[in-house]
């Protein structure tokens, strides 16, 4: 392991993260708010750690696939540890375990809160809260990487590390100019959904905050009721901002190219466009009554599938209360998550494809034992190793997921709540259903419990590994 390139690259973490507040810190001072002090406090604190370990000595820059990993899950430890300061420094959230969990569910893009009154906190504060969607949604490794010569070339390792998906390549030949294509596309959509957004009568301050939320597909609202106040514009534009986030980013950058039949002839795009709208088709049908309407039932579903889908978790009403198969099919949804590439969490579409494929080979092998077959997607052989990663994955995701459900339930909470509630934090979802639910929080939990939250929005956030390399005696050795 080399320590130095690790402790190196946290230093340009927070350092990075003392820039990053100094836009809530305006926000304070445009509001005239006291917790102005609390993001100094915090940028100082952030400074003071973060610039010694830029100065260390790192003349052998050497970096491997363990260092990759162990960058990013210490990377987003730490980023979390010193994002909670202004929480509990200006006295909005004080115990630092609740603190701690908003803003993991926050850098996560969870967006499943403990604060049962949002609109009482400071402006400020709600503006930190979340800009950090913003910031975790496509990674502060890789903007690192964008805008710094890290690690001497290898910084493959780091995309790889904390990119979403079964499988991360280079868009163009360099890692950082991949890196800057991302990071360009991800700013030029939030700028236009903001402006969008303004053109519908919202402040500056909810476009801002509402696309930050909407572009980490994290769900942070500033209004108790999330997005049910807001006009049915706001809502279909964020429906469709929910969505688009929630495609692969190489798409994006295909059709850029001019390449927009290549782009089109995506399987996983289809599949993901195709599962949404079957689950709209279904869950207006079946909420029909609910509202008065079809317009109505239509928005409404559409707005949900299209939040729980891409694990945004914003709501427009209380979809704790449809029927059962509504429900169902909502929860269906927060395991298949968003494609692979795009800043949505989930197991994602693709790796449930190539599960599913793989399925079908293994079947026909059953009946043909002396036949051959391969996993294809678009055309294209699917490797061994991808094949083997998302079976793994899948593995050590199922084990988790039932390890976290037997820990959390000695709170004694009911089963629906218990299950919903992992579901939707190691899928990054953010509101499940009963007591965490679209109109209730995590506050009721213990701590405990919310340390295991903590534990699963992490996990799924950098899909097991890079935070499961922590533990590993080999990962530590020189």
């Amino acid at each position: 392991m080399n320590f130095k390139i690790v402790a190196h690259t946290l230093g340009w973490v927070l350092s990075f993260e003392a820039v990053c507040m100094i836009l809530p810190l305006v926000c304070a001072l445009i509001y005239s708010e006291a917790a102005f002090m609390s993001f100094l406090i915090c940028i100082a604190i952030c400074l003071a750690a973060g610039v010694p370990l830029i100065l260390m000595n790192n003349k052998d820059a050497k970096m491997y696939s363990r260092e990759g990993f162990t960058i990013v899950a210490l990377s987003w430890i730490v980023m979390s540890i010193f994002g909670a300061l202004p929480f509990v420094i200006s006295g909005s959230i004080p115990n630092f375990i609740n603190a701690l969990f908003e803003t993991v569910s926050g850098f996560t893009t969870t967006g499943a809160s403990v604060v049962a009154d949002v609109e009482a906190l400071p402006k400020s504060i709600l503006f930190w809260r979340s800009f950090t969607h913003w910031i975790g949604g496509m990674g502060v490794i890789v903007f690192l990487v964008a805008i710094l010569p890290l690690s001497g070339g290898r910084n493959m390792h780091l995309v790889k590390a904390e990119s979403p998906g079964p499988s991360v390549g280079k868009l163009v030949p360099k890692v950082r100019e991949t890196a800057k294509l991302l990071y360009t596309i991800y700013f030029v959509l939030t700028v236009i959904e903001v402006a969008l957004l303004l053109a519908g009568d919202m402040s500056l301050f909810e476009a801002l905050t509402i696309s930050f939320g909407t572009a980490g597909t994290g769900g942070f609202a500033v209004l108790n009721s999330s997005m049910g106040e807001y006009s049915s514009y706001i809502q279909v534009v964020v429906t469709i901002f929910m969505i688009v986030f929630g495609v692969n980013f190489s798409i994006y950058y295909l059709i850029l190219i001019g390449k927009i039949k290549t782009a089109f002839r995506s399987s996983e795009l289809w599949a993901y466009l195709g599962v949404i709208a079957a689950s709209i088709f279904i869950i207006s049908i079946n909420c029909a009554a609910l509202f008065d309407t079809v317009a109505e039932s239509i928005k409404h579903s559409a707005f949900q599938v299209g939040s729980i889908i891409t694990t945004t978790g914003f709501a427009t009403t209380d979809f704790d209360k449809w029927p059962e198969l509504s429900k169902t099919i909502l929860v269906v949804l927060m395991f298949i998550g968003a494609s692979a590439g795009s800043t949505g969490g989930g197991i994602k579409v693709s790796r449930i494809m190539i599960l599913l494929k793989s399925i079908v080979k293994e079947i026909k092998i059953s009946a043909h034992p002396k036949s051959t077959h391969k996993v294809k997607m678009d055309g294209r052989t699917i490797e061994h190793e991808t094949i083997r990663g998302a079976n793994v994955f899948m593995i050590s995701y199922l084990l988790i997921f039932a390890f976290s459900l037997l820990a959390v339930s000695l709170d004694n909470m009911d089963f629906t709540t218990n299950f919903t509630a992992v579901a939707a934090t190691i899928n990054n979802v953010g509101p499940g259903l009963a007591r965490v639910g679209p109109t209730q929080n995590f506050g009721s939990y213990s701590a405990f419990a919310k340390l295991v939250f903590i534990f699963d929005m992490l996990i799924g956030r950098l899909e097991i590994f890079p935070l499961l390399v922590l533990f590993s005696p080999y990962a530590w050795k020189k």
